[in-house]
């Protein structure tokens, strides 16, 4: 957790994530959110960065220790992956989100050496839905995904159903619930709306309505 809130704290001191609870940003899908999240941010600021680069390289270390494959999701996974495959000195593919309309028609690029075991890196979880795509994608690839790491999630029930209907383990880094601690400990929010805030994620499309 300790990790989590201080990647949690460096995503808020960098406007990569932006709470406004009381007026709710809106997504393309129309849902209103207290919450907007553009890890892409983070390539502009070498501390931070490195402290993601740094984070997933333990838990990779300590929980995947056999991994010979970093692969990033076009597009915003595809510098976290870059810096991670060369902090372990490991090959990098990534993955985009449809195969190409041309040339080889390639989806994934890079070698990828069959029943290569793979991390999937990611910058942001919601749904999961982009993200099992791309780990299915390395799968049918003939890679073994070990997991999908991701820097930030927004904890919703329905992206751990996924994950696990997929069979496709995931983990982030940070989490929804790391941020409103942090937030509320930097009074970015106030306490009265701290309950509000945490309900939001178990009924996102109708909380606003």
């Amino acid at each position: 957790m300790e990790t989590a809130k201080q990647i949690a704290g460096k995503l808020l001191e960098i406007d990569a994530v932006a709470l406004r609870p009381d007026e709710p940003f809106t997504w393309t899908s129309g849902i209103k959110s207290p919450i907007y999240c553009d890890n892409r941010l983070t390539m502009s600021y070498p501390e931070v960065r490195r402290m993601i680069c740094q984070a997933f390289a333990a838990r990779i270390r300590e929980t995947f220790p056999d991994t010979e494959v970093i692969a990033g999701t076009a597009t915003a996974g595809i510098p976290h992956a870059a810096w991670l495959a060369e902090e372990l000195n490991l090959p990098m593919i990534y993955v985009r989100s449809k195969p190409k309309g041309h040339g080889k028609e390639n989806q994934i690029e890079g070698k990828l050496v069959k029943d290569a075991k793979t991390i999937v890196i990611e910058d942001l979880i919601s749904t999961g839905g982009s993200s099992i795509e791309a780990a299915q994608a390395v799968q049918k690839a003939g890679g073994i995904v070990q997991s999908v790491l991701a820097i930030f999630s927004y904890q919703f029930p329905q992206a751990a159903e996924a994950f696990a209907a997929a069979g496709i383990p995931f983990e982030t880094l940070s989490h929804y619930t790391a941020l409103l601690q942090v937030a509320e400990a930097r009074g970015t929010i106030r306490p009265d709306q701290l309950d509000a805030l945490a309900r939001w994620k178990e009924n996102p499309a109708d909380y606003w309505k």
